[in-house]
């Protein structure tokens, strides 16, 4: 199967949410390439990004899965080759 190689950005604004984020990165780490997260304490914000290379349909189920959470916005960006 082919895969793609995107970013997904997550900004959490919802503290309860880290743990779900943390499992669902772990239900996925087999196309994790790296990941980095940024704690912005002056506006109570996380900060992650997560380079990933996967299925599309993996990209899109990681994606959708925490943009689901209350308090946790997610944009994916793809490379284009």
């Amino acid at each position: 199967m082919d895969t793609r190689v995107a970013v997904i950005s997550i900004i959490v604004e919802n503290d309860g949410a880290t743990d779900e984020i943390n499992r669902l990165l772990s239900g996925f780490s087999d196309y994790v390439i790296g990941r980095m997260g940024v704690p912005y304490k002056e506006r109570r914000l996380r900060l992650i990004s997560v380079a990933v290379d996967a299925p599309q349909d993996k990209i899109a189920a990681l994606s959708g899965r925490i943009g689901s959470l209350s308090g946790v916005s997610v944009k994916t960006a793809y490379a284009s080759i």
